[in-house]
């Protein structure tokens, strides 16, 4: 062959093969989701190092950014971020003023959009809102609906552009909000079906963006795809399956870790990653985009554990400000213990730890009854002086104390709900107890290996009561009187203290238990605090300085022999090698 025929065949096929190098655009997304507060890695709640965190993350993003540049990293957050550690509630409810340290940490790390959770609607309008107007990066939430204008309450999409590609990222949160919250905290918005609003805006982005790529980001949990009906909790996988168009999906809230696959109705494989909680991984979805053919070449999720990695120096001396602050807020003394008290004894029968809520719940509401369960799986308060920071341990979540009216067949079918998601039907002393799952050493979370969760697992003080392990489900309670002496009847109507939570139908206590119909729950609530709970217990503490937290004893499963047999085994089941 004629040289110069062969360098110029040469430098064509060079030529084309640089020009359709070009044409392939590799892009990596990185989302967080579920923080929970963890902006530093110290728990303020425990005192000590904390593995996770938006710390590690900075770290972390700042190696990818460094390896694949800037403009091929980008960066989101899947919400339920504004609640979980002292962090974030000192600047939810305290220092309303200064900027919100989350805000300004999301800023810092130039994240490139964010969804709202669950979580983050609790902690009311004047805080979620204030975090959004701080945040340098666009809040979605497709499916939240403003009552008044039937408008979307936070942007329902945004358009990012990278390497000349147009991607839009579609934004969604669990529908399930009025189960668990009071309305003020979410006053004038609603909460649409994921399936039905995915569907609308996909057609939308489509015909008026014309984007590249379409990104999917669900504070909704990975849920089953063969799922039907409207206002599912979990949703990602059904709305994957159901709504064609999404390239990569990132879903969170479940707390559950997850990579992979589903095909949907069109035959195509969609892509869905969840990191799981407290900023302990960050899910990856590579992308290698074709521009010239306008496909796809590639998708694929992974999960990265950052436990590992070293938290960002310059991160955290820029908030060193925040850390100090925080730490004074949660080392502030508030009383005294005499004794101390943990959850473990909870699972068996009274406990200290939540017969202290009962009296402070009574005391605070001065209704007939309370209700309540051990919200942290497994927490201790040891005996000693009391500061903020054992608060977070003794209540988990921002719930207000409501005071609903309830009848005695109401009040008894509650319990008889409870009891049946907590216990097995035993025959014998032999048998389990606790309903666990089959094989429950499998699970390296303990409180995985529960069936019910355990902050669905409500006792009542007030009253005098027994639960027989022996019956069947639904006739397990015999309520003797209240703990006074009066006589209980089952169709009268008390005053029920309960959190808020629970009162909107959380646990589904109140509704599948008692039998009140959902949209009914409202009508039963005749007060309500105005803060959450943590803060009047708090201030309660203060008042009384000394407590000596003890047992009410005002209930007790039977046969007590069977209980004392049992607890040893299952406690070292439930809780061995946690």
């Amino acid at each position: 062959m004629n040289k110069s025929l062969f360098l110029s065949l040469l430098m064509s096929l060079l030529t084309t093969f640089n020009a359709n190098s070009q044409q392939k655009v590799s892009l990596r997304f990185l989302c967080t989701s579920d923080v929970h507060g963890n902006y530093l890695p110290y728990d303020f709640i425990a005192g000590q190092p904390w593995e996770g965190g938006l710390s590690r993350v900075a770290t972390f993003v700042q190696q990818q950014r460094e390896t694949l540049g800037d403009d091929a990293v980008l960066l989101f957050d899947n919400g339920d971020i504004l609640q979980g550690q002292p962090t974030s509630y000192y600047y939810n409810y305290m220092d309303t003023v200064s900027t919100h340290f989350c805000a300004a940490a999301l800023n810092y790390l130039r994240y490139d959009v964010g969804t709202i959770g669950n979580h983050d609607i609790e902690t009311g309008h004047p805080v979620y809102d204030r975090w959004t107007r701080q945040c340098n990066f666009p809040i979605l939430a497709a499916n939240a609906i403003d009552t008044r204008t039937e408008k979307p309450y936070w942007k329902p999409y945004t358009i990012l552009e990278r390497k000349g590609l147009r991607i839009a990222v579609i934004g969604m949160i669990t529908p399930a909000i009025p189960q668990w919250l009071a309305e003020v905290l979410w006053s004038g918005l609603r909460f649409d079906d994921m399936v039905e609003t995915a569907k609308h805006w996909i057609k939308v982005v489509k015909e008026t963006e014309k984007p590249d790529l379409i990104i999917g980001l669900f504070h909704s949990g990975v849920g089953n795809p063969d799922q039907t009906g409207l206002l599912n909790e979990q949703a990602t996988l059904q709305v994957a399956k159901n709504v064609p168009g999404f390239d990569l999906i990132f879903c969170g809230h479940d707390h559950r870790e997850f990579h992979g696959d589903i095909t949907n109705v069109e035959g195509r494989k969609v892509c869905v990653a969840n990191t799981g909680p407290n900023g302990m991984n960050v899910a990856i979805g590579d992308i290698v985009y074709n521009k010239r053919k306008k496909v796809c070449e590639k998708v694929e999720v992974s999960l990265a554990d950052i436990r590992n990695i070293t938290p960002h120096t310059e991160f955290v001396n820029h908030f060193v400000s925040q850390f100090r602050t925080v730490n004074r807020f949660t080392h502030e003394k508030i009383g005294h213990f005499d004794t101390g008290i943990d959850t473990k004894p909870a699972y068996f029968g009274p406990s200290a730890f939540v017969d202290f809520i009962h009296t402070l719940q009574l005391e605070l509401s001065g209704a007939d009854v309370s209700f309540a369960a051990p919200l942290s799986f497994d927490a201790a308060i040891p005996a000693g002086d009391i500061h903020v920071s054992e608060m977070f341990r003794l209540y988990r979540f921002e719930n207000m104390l409501y005071v609903m009216k309830l009848s005695g067949k109401e009040i008894k079918d509650y319990l008889e709900f409870s009891y049946d998601g907590w216990v097995n039907t035993m025959k014998s002393a032999d048998d389990n107890m606790l309903l666990m799952k089959e094989n429950p050493k499998q699970y390296t979370e303990a409180w995985q290996r529960l069936v019910t969760p355990s902050y669905n697992f409500d006792s009542a003080a007030g009253l005098l009561y027994t639960v027989d392990l022996r019956k069947a489900k639904g006739q397990r309670v015999s309520i003797k009187s209240f703990a006074d002496g009066r006589p209980f009847e089952l169709d009268a109507i008390y005053r029920v203290a309960l959190n808020s939570y629970r009162g909107n139908g959380g646990g589904n206590l109140l509704t599948k238990g008692a039998g009140i119909a959902p949209d009914r729950l409202k009508d039963r609530i005749v007060w309500s605090t105005e803060k959450d709970l943590r803060f009047y217990m708090i201030e309660a503490i203060s008042q009384h300085g000394n407590v000596a937290p003890k047992a009410l004893n005002q209930w007790k499963f039977i046969p007590e022999d069977w209980v004392e047999k049992r607890k040893p085994i299952e406690t070292e089941i439930l809780f061995g090698n946690n």
